[in-house]
Order: C-alpha cells, then sequence, then structure tokens
C-alpha cells in the first residue's frame, strides 16, 4: 500500500479562495440552452421558460460565475438579435456550431435565470465579425441605468434596472483557425486593445479579459500572449487560458496526472505576462481567468459528424458522459485552479449543461448529475478563507506525457473556523495510506469525509442509473493528537472538513 505524509502550515498561504474559480460556462450550443436550462414545456418550467430542476442542480453545484454567451458561438453573434419581443426575434446560423438559434433566449432572460442561481454575469463580446461601437452599444444596454437610448430601450424591454456586468471577454480563442473572423495575434491584440480602452472610458471600473492562446498546443502558444498583451496591457485585467484533457490511447496513468500540465500553462502564461509588465515598466499585475476547463473527448466528437451542415435546432452534440476517472480528473484540476489563487482570478468549468457537462437532462423529462458535478460541488461548498500550500512526501510514477508525477496530490484551505483538504489518489490498483499533520490549524475533529471511487473506474451516472456513481462517507478518517489518518482507494477524489 503506497504511503504518504502531507503537512498543513497555517502561514503557508497561497491566497485567499476565489469564489470567482467556481464558475461555469453557457454557450448557445448544442442542447445546453434549448432543452438545457430552457424548455417551456416542461413541467418544471418557471413563467420564463427556465427549468426549475435544472436552477437547483446549478444551486447545488454552487456555481458563482457564468461565462455567456459563448465560445465560438459568440464570434457570429449579434446582441441586438437577443433582446426584444420574442415573436420578433430573428433565426440566425450559426456558423460555429452549423446550428439554427432562435435567440428566444437573450441577455435580459439570461440575467433574469442568474439571479435564481445566484450568480454573476461573465458577457462575451464578439470582436472577431464585428467592432468597438457594437461592443460599446452592448455596454450602454447592459449597464447604463437610463436616460440614453439603448439604456430606455432595456427599460422598454421590460428590464428597468442594469445588469450592472463587472466582468467582459474581449472575443473567444481568436487564435484558433475554427473561429469565425480568427486574427494573428498582431490585428487581434491591436482591436482587444481598442476596444478595451473604448469600454474604460464608458466606465473604468469594468474587468476585462482578453485571449490568451486557445490552448497550450497551439503552434503560437506564448508568443501569441507577449503580442497581445504587448498591445493591450495597460488596458485589461486578465488573459485567457483554455485546456480540456481526455484519456489517450487507453493511457489512465498520463490522463489522471492532467493537472501537471494545467500547472505549466498557467507557469507559461504568467511568466510571460510579468515579461510584459517587466518591459513596460508596470507595477501591474495581469491575473488570468481560466474560463474554459474540462474533461472533453473532442477526438471522438469529431470522427462522430455529429457537427455537420444540416442546420438544425439545439441538436444533440457533444455530450459526454463522464466516468469515475474524469471525476477525479477534474476534482483534481480545480485543486489545481485553488493552488493557484495567486493569480488566477476566474475560471469557468466548461459547459453547464448538457455539453460536456456536470448536469444532463432529458427533454420532457428529468434532470441529473454526472459524476464530474460531484467533486465541483463539494469543493465549492467546502473551501472557504485562504489556500495554503500543502508540502507533500509521495511516492512516484512515471507518465508518457507528463513525466514523473506524485501518486498523490492535495490542496487545503482555511476559514476562521473550518479546515477543508482535498485528496486526490493516482495510483490505478493501489489504495493509499495518508497521513496529514493539521497541528498548525488547530482543527479538532472531523465533520465529514467524502470519496469518490468505484471498483469500475469506467463507471457512469446515466438516465437509466442516474446514481450508479455517488460520493460515499470514508470512514476510514480518524483525527488524533493533530494528525489526520485515511485510506484513499485507488483512483479517487475525497474531502475532508475539519472543525
Amino acid at each position: 500500500m503506497p504511503r504518504a505524509h502531507i503537512t498543513l502550515d497555517k502561514q503557508a498561504v497561497i491566497a485567499p479562495v476565489r469564489r470567482r474559480t467556481f464558475g461555469s460556462f453557457v454557450e448557445h450550443l448544442g442542447r445546453c440552452v434549448y432543452t438545457g436550462i430552457y424548455e417551456p414545456e416542461h413541467p418544471s418550467a418557471n413563467e420564463d421558460g427556465f427549468r426549475m430542476d435544472v436552477v437547483d442542480l446549478v444551486r447545488e453545484l454552487g456555481s458563482t460565475t457564468i461565462r455567456y454567451p459563448g465560445g465560438n458561438f459568440v464570434s457570429g453573434f449579434r446582441w441586438e438579435d437577443s433582446v426584444g419581443p420574442r415573436e420578433k426575434r430573428p433565426v440566425r446560423r450559426d456558423l460555429a456550431w452549423h446550428s439554427l438559434e432562435s435567440n428566444q433566449v437573450g441577455l435580459d432572460e439570461f440575467a433574469r435565470w442568474l439571479k435564481l442561481t445566484d450568480s454573476e454575469l461573465m458577457l462575451a463580446v464578439n470582436v472577431a465579425t464585428r467592432g468597438i461601437l457594437p461592443a460599446l452599444d452592448l455596454l450602454e444596454y447592459a449597464n447604463h441605468p437610463s436616460g440614453t437610448a439603448l439604456s430606455d430601450l432595456r427599460v422598454a424591454n421590460g428590464t428597468p434596472e442594469p445588469h450592472d456586468v463587472c466582468i467582459w471577454c474581449l472575443g473567444n480563442e481568436m487564435d484558433g483557425p475554427w473561429q469565425t473572423g480568427f486574427m494573428t495575434a498582431e490585428d487581434y491584440g491591436k482591436v482587444a486593445a481598442r476596444t478595451a480602452a473604448a469600454m474604460k472610458m464608458a466606465d473604468k471600473e469594468l474587468e476585462l479579459v482578453v485571449c490568451g492562446s486557445s490552448g497550450s498546443g497551439m503552434p503560437t502558444f506564448g508568443d501569441w500572449e507577449r503580442t497581445v498583451l504587448e498591445h493591450s496591457y495597460e488596458h485589461v485585467d486578465y488573459i485567457s487560458c483554455h485546456a480540456y484533457y481526455q484519456v489517450h490511447d487507453g493511457d489512465l496513468g498520463s490522463f489522471l496526472a492532467s493537472a501537471i500540465d494545467m500547472d505549466y500553462f498557467i507557469d507559461t502564461v504568467v511568466a510571460t505576462a510579468d515579461h510584459v509588465g517587466y518591459k513596460k515598466r508596470s507595477s501591474k499585475k495581469i491575473g488570468v481567468s481560466f474560463d474554459e476547463w474540462n474533461v472533453w473527448y473532442l477526438k471522438e466528437h469529431q470522427e462522430s459528424q455529429e457537427v455537420n451542415d444540416e442546420w438544425r435546432h439545439a441538436p444533440r452534440q457533444l455530450e459526454d458522459v463522464y466516468t469515475v476517472a474524469d471525476a477525479v480528473v477534474v476534482g483534481n484540476l480545480l485543486m489545481t485552479l485553488l493552488k493557484r489563487s495567486d493569480r488566477v482570478a476566474s475560471a469557468s468549468l466548461a459547459q453547464l449543461v448538457n455539453v460536456i457537462a456536470p448536469i444532463m437532462t432529458e427533454p420532457g423529462g428529468p434532470a441529473w448529475r454526472q459524476t464530474t458535478f460531484y467533486p465541483f460541488s463539494i469543493t465549492s461548498r467546502l473551501a472557504a478563507g485562504e489556500v495554503i500550500r500543502p508540502l507533500i512526501e509521495a511516492p512516484t510514477y512515471a507518465t508518457a506525457r507528463h513525466g514523473e508525477a506524485s501518486v498523490i496530490d492535495a490542496v487545503a484551505t482555511v476559514d476562521e473556523d473550518r479546515a477543508a483538504v482535498f485528496l486526490v489518489n493516482r495510483d490505478l490498483a493501489q489504495a493509499a495510506q495518508i497521513t496529514v499533520d493539521v497541528r498548525s490549524l488547530g482543527s479538532a475533529r472531523v465533520i465529514e469525509a467524502v470519496t469518490l471511487a468505484d471498483a469500475d473506474v469506467y463507471a457512469k451516472n446515466t438516465l437509466a442509473e442516474p446514481q450508479r456513481v455517488v460520493p460515499n462517507a470514508n470512514l476510514s478518517a480518524m483525527l488524533v493528537d493533530g494528525v489526520l489518518s485515511i485510506e484513499l482507494p485507488p483512483v479517487s477524489w475525497t474531502a475532508i472538513a475539519l472543525r
């Protein structure tokens, strides 16, 4: 049985827990919106057509910030189509996902949905195929109280109070040739700088996210960030990171160590941003908005031809059904985001419902939790106060994709009256015996210990078996004389709350 020892020092503070770390993402893609969050004919629908069974699950998930309306979708989006009387809204072709968009859910409706879920809106603007003036128009419509043409239009449309959107994304994945209106780093950096400067002329308190590379595997990764920030550094607050992971060729060991790649990605982007800041003699630090991350079996979807030219409305697209191993990786990635709270200011699990999502729905039927739902919801609920850097002494194993990886990973948070420890065992076959020195935290007792694991690491929750995989109490957790001991099953994610 592998053994590991972890020491937690209350003074080893990384940064405060940032609530925006627990963000998510709703894009007009597949069934994320239509028959996902919105289905007027559903028995649970409210007067706006939103499924209240989904609202309940989103609240349980604990998502704090929702990025909207894309994603690739935003690069062909005309925001004006999505406001005003629904019966007058045009149907448009969405080139990104080759489907039809009815615009029956738009900014005002989505903002009302956000209030139901206690979430903050992160709004993306189309800088790919539009420009500065449409972005300023959207800002006026969304945030100005009243007394101007567009704010009065919002009031006339039935939304008297402004949406007060604080955080805005300047486009999406502008380095990707799949993106409608993609650009070079030089071209995008210039348009992002001009758009950001104009938006801050309207409201200097806005928080603006400039597009980083759409993945660390892009051939321009690093150079893209440098060039874009050399143009926009003074005008923006964050740069985006996007990363998706999957099992490649059955290599489960490498997959379970995906968090190593995420950490490398953050390191590289932060170093590049700081390099630009030093060149500019700026005291400002650019934060990271990791506003797309998840497990996504992209290769399988590309081969399936499910995205095609049939121009359907809300087709089933990218509906991954997640395994126990997938959930362990998602939990570990979220742990990594917490560890990097010194620079990661916000993050968005992509996406929220049906499309590579923790929540699934059936039209006219139930909604249920995927395996990945649980590590996210439990971490969002338990993580509070400050993030503590753990000292981990554990065996390692060799991976084909990430080199040597620790069998055990961990992170902890400490609040005034509570601490939380999050653990992953990446061993494919053996349980691990863990001891955690928590004397510095002043913890007196274990109040909760849950583990997500299964004898079948490929077990899933489905419409037929929605509760096949659930977290279970870990009865091995014991706290004696300031040392916590616990046994972790192979391929598992665990959360422990201490009073």
